[in-house]
């Protein structure tokens, strides 16, 4: 199993030289990879109509593509995974170019995750229609996959219109893997048809099991296993001591996961050299890389 980390951009500030410590401290650790959310614009709370989301504009967020371009310059085995983009709000062309141009750089060290999101504000400040994001999301994950692999597309889908054009460069890995985040039974129906992955929100895989079991029924519908698929769970730094963590993963690890990432938001640490020494306790104590 690999084990990577969330970066905890909500909590770790905006100095690039933390940035790159953090980047370099958890690869020379062993964690094989770097997990990050994606948010374009925070709503105000106090905004007419209320508001019930998770984060808000006095929550930080940087922009994956840009901070992953900027970690991979400063490291040399460290993957990256989107967890995730919310892709029905953005240009496909453009997440194709960015996804392309990221993978080249680091090496082949990309993984695309991607998601529908839940903030509406969000969608419509960029101009995207919220309640067709499902259905759009489908024609962009086949279209990416064609612009990473084909030197010249032609598509008229009803979302997109490309007159005979292309990627230029195309990226490393043809086509970069796509994971897909979420739990709703269509989003489980959408990973068993689509993804080359899945990343899943329960904590536990005692508490997914019935989310495994739907998406078992998904897969076997397309003729796959759940053991030709991945899947990355998050484990909260917080949420127990050493023993429960690795009894944790290695029930995930029996459910098929191979990938896993350590997430220590929320755990009240006010520096980023919290967060880094977080990860260096869970690596000496539970050990990462590789298995």
């Amino acid at each position: 199993m690999q084990i990577g980390v969330v970066f905890p951009q909500t909590e770790f500030g905006n100095d690039p030289g933390a940035v790159r410590a953090y980047a370099q401290t958890v690869e020379a650790l062993g964690y094989t990879h770097v997990l990050a959310y994606d948010h374009v614009l925070g709503a105000n709370p106090e905004r007419p109509g209320g508001w019930q989301g998770p984060y808000t504009h006095r929550d930080p967020f940087h922009e994956p593509f840009l901070l992953f371009s900027f970690m991979a310059a400063v490291t040399t085995r460290l993957g990256f995974i989107t967890g995730v983009i919310i892709l029905p709000q953005r240009q496909t062309a453009l997440v194709a170019k960015q996804a392309a141009t990221l993978d080249v750089l680091s090496g082949g060290r990309f993984r695309l995750g991607v998601g529908i999101g839940w903030n509406a504000v969000e969608y419509t400040a960029l101009g995207a229609d919220f309640h067709t994001r499902g259905r759009r999301s489908e024609a962009q994950i086949a279209l990416l996959r064609r612009l990473w692999t084909e030197p010249l597309v032609t598509v008229q889908d009803g979302w997109h219109t490309i007159p005979d054009a292309g990627l230029n460069p195309l990226p490393v890995q043809r086509p970069i893997p796509i994971w897909l985040g979420g739990h709703a039974d269509a989003v489980l129906e959408r990973v068993a048809r689509l993804g080359d992955g899945w990343l899943p929100n329960h904590r536990t895989a005692e508490a997914a099991a019935e989310a495994l079991a739907k998406l078992d029924k998904f897969l076997t519908q397309q003729g796959r296993t759940r053991r030709e698929m991945g899947i990355e769970p998050r484990l909260h730094y917080k949420d127990g001591d050493v023993d429960y963590q690795r009894t944790v993963i290695a029930a995930w690890r029996d459910a098929g996961a191979d990938h896993f990432s350590i997430n220590t938001m929320g755990c009240g640490f006010t520096t980023p050299a919290q967060h880094i020494q977080a990860l260096e306790h869970f690596a000496a104590e539970v050990g990462v890389g590789v298995e």
